[in-house]
């Protein structure tokens, strides 16, 4: 079985910028570099010649490269609890349609449908119930605005789940 999904992976310098606000959160479990990503859709587990489907009908994909920008930052919650922080993707058209058009590439491959909305966003840290209090993080980081950066190509990834969180690995590259 694979553990897949399709991401946009930001450049050297977003990333730097994301290290830069990785501090001052107790418990938080900070992403690495090669974790920091904004995902277009989790697939989830498939085998093999589901996967090779999902590659074959991404590839067909076409896209013009685009902008995207860092804006703001948020969190999830489950059970109304607080359990991942993120950095906030600036509205962009362009990544509204690629992420649809991937959606309908996935379900051409027989992939259930997402059910949950989109929320573009690049996953900071995961916490637990030992994390400290996101608020004071939040309001230090409600401003984050990063410079435009350019997509021009987006990544079929496979998750290796170990006990120390997820690797991440790149299977297919897709261009704009």
């Amino acid at each position: 079985m694979h553990r897949l999904f399709v991401a946009i992976r930001p450049p050297g310098p977003v990333i730097d910028a994301l290290f830069d606000t990785m501090e001052g959160l107790e418990g938080a479990r900070w992403q690495s570099d090669l974790q920091l990503h904004l995902t277009l859709r989790f697939i989830g587990e498939v085998e093999r010649p589901q996967a090779e489907d999902i590659a074959q009908g991404l590839s067909r994909l076409t896209f013009a490269p685009f902008e995207l920008a860092i804006a703001g930052v948020g969190h999830f919650e489950k059970k109304g609890r607080p359990h991942a922080i993120w950095a906030a993707i600036a509205p962009s058209r362009a990544l509204t349609d690629l992420q649809a058009r991937v959606e309908q590439a996935c379900q051409r491959a027989g992939v259930e449908p997402e059910t949950r909305k989109f929320v573009p966003h690049i996953t900071i840290a995961r916490l637990n119930a030992a994390s400290g209090d996101i608020a004071p993080w939040l309001a230090r980081h409600e401003g984050l605005n990063l410079a435009p950066f350019e997509v021009r190509h987006f990544l079929l990834c496979e998750s290796h789940l170990s006990k120390h969180g997820s690797d991440y690995e790149d299977i297919a590259r897709f261009p704009a």
